[in-house]
């Protein structure tokens, strides 16, 4: 039986992609153009779903909104997500469609090297699909977005939702989604690459500054190694990342994401919602999924 919500006022509802990941990683030296020996693993994955996932290991209540196929990638994500007791009554299976599928290879110590997704299926999450859902989605006490969903429906939904809506820029590629919504985010995740996607900024502190005075809320800014900047109106934060044991990057970011949604729910200022993303995101990244179940003791880390 799918998981139902028994109260939305403090739960999300969080609407994206969702995935089947493919992740090879070399055990030496990423040899290009031959086969290297490795390993292979297959997950379910997506920025939506991972910060949906993340969400509930953080003990929130989360109603997932996606598109997927009725293939066996399918039927294996649906499964998958209603196992994780997401409520998954809104989401698309299109009978016929090919569900989205990430595949990426990493270097030995866990960066990414090279990856490539098929999405197509997004296309699918229209405004005409959302206005059947809106009097059920206007219930919910905050909205997460990614920008793997067309930018008519990020409209859309950003001009109709009346809860606080938190927003992941995804990639360079779909960033400028976003952008003409940025006076309606609460909160806003992105990182270097994307950042300057949609300002412009090569410099991380501009490109940070300048989304700040964009969106009335806030601004996290990734620097992966680096560890992130955080901005709200005119102030601006320098913070260093939390030193881990790196196995895997892929997701690390879906989980700062969650943690900024869960800690601004939970009334914290900005410094401290910073730093429990980025310690979201390293023990994230000792986890060869993009998921870490160790992620369920953040909150008792603060």
């Amino acid at each position: 039986m799918a998981h139902q919500l028994s109260s939305k006022k403090d739960a999300a509802v969080v609407i994206g992609g969702v995935n089947m990941d493919i992740w090879g990683r070399p055990t030496g030296a990423l040899v290009r153009r031959d086969s290297t020996p490795g390993t292979v693993r297959m997950t379910p994955g997506g920025v939506g779903r991972n910060i949906a996932h993340n969400l509930r290991l953080l003990g929130m209540e989360v109603a997932f909104v996606t598109a997927m196929g009725d293939d066996l990638a399918g039927r294996s994500l649906m499964e998958a997500c209603t196992g994780l007791g997401l409520d998954m009554q809104y989401a698309m299976q299109r009978e016929g469609g090919h569900s989205s599928t990430y595949l990426f290879v990493t270097e030995a110590g866990g960066d990414m090297a090279v990856a490539i997704n098929d999405m197509d299926i997004c296309a699918a999450l229209t405004p005409d699909f959302f206005e059947g859902l809106l009097p059920k989605l206007r219930g919910y006490g905050a909205a997460v977005l990614d920008a793997n969903l067309p930018a008519e429906s990020i409209a859309w939904l950003c001009a109709h939702l009346r809860a606080p809506i938190y927003a992941d820029t995804v990639s360079a590629a779909k960033a400028n989604r976003l952008l003409p919504q940025l006076k309606r985010l609460r909160a806003l995740k992105t990182n270097t690459l994307e950042a300057e996607a949609l300002t412009g900024e090569r410099d991380p502190e501009r490109a940070a500054a300048k989304l700040a005075r964009l969106c009335p809320g806030r601004v996290f800014l990734s620097l992966g190694a680096d560890g992130m900047i955080a901005a709200e109106r005119d102030r601006l934060l320098v913070l260093p990342v939390y030193e881990t044991e790196v196995v895997n990057t892929t997701g690390a970011g879906d989980a700062a994401a969650a943690a900024i949604v869960w800690a601004d729910r939970k009334g914290f200022d900005l410094r401290d919602t910073a730093q429990l993303a980025q310690l979201a995101g390293s023990i994230t990244c000792r986890s060869v999924k993009a998921n870490n179940e160790e992620l369920s003791a953040l909150p008792h880390l603060m």
